[in-house]
């Protein structure tokens, strides 16, 4: 399932799509709510629950409840490694709750890890710098680039094609 794409989204977006084989999800939710109501055709979920948060001081004792950790960086590269590294092509689409920063930090590392183009990357300046860097301590040989956070700038005031 060599990834081909990469895509992230908000959790309402992800839950109106009608599920194919072809497309793995990262689920990501906020601790204590319900999980994503995803359609049964997507057969490669991983669903995490951690909050979209930074901590404020580098010296706090580990772990702290609700904080994207060390496990959980494992597990998203071990379910990416294990669909990259399969014989049938699949897409990625990584949600949370917006779609704006953990969903988009965790579709970077999958790009970087796999060498597939992010689509509408340059919305993903917002990403959540805590779950970059413990992606990256997990895989520091990856060049894990955020894009600055007005990137999208351009794109948003091109007119549309008609």
């Amino acid at each position: 399932m060599t990834i081909r794409k990469v895509y992230f989204a908000s959790r309402e977006l992800a839950e109106s799509l009608i599920g194919k084989p072809s497309i793995a999800v990262i689920s990501i939710t906020d601790p204590g709510t319900p999980e994503a109501n995803l359609h049964a055709h997507f057969e490669h979920v991983l669903r995490l629950a951690f909050y979209d948060a930074v901590p404020a001081d580098e010296y706090l004792p580990a772990p702290i409840p609700g904080l994207f950790d060390y496990p959980m960086a494992r597990q998203i590269a071990t379910f990416v490694q294990d669909l990259h590294h399969a014989p049938e092509e699949v897409s990625m689409l990584v949600h949370c709750e917006y779609g704006v920063s953990r969903s988009a930090a965790v579709a970077l590392f999958v790009e970087a890890f796999t060498g597939a183009p992010l689509i509408s990357r340059e919305f993903s300046g917002e990403a959540n710098q805590w779950v970059v860097e413990q992606l990256s301590q997990l895989r520091p040989e990856l060049d894990i680039d955020i894009p600055p956070a007005d990137a999208a700038l351009e794109r948003r005031t091109m007119p549309r094609p008609t």
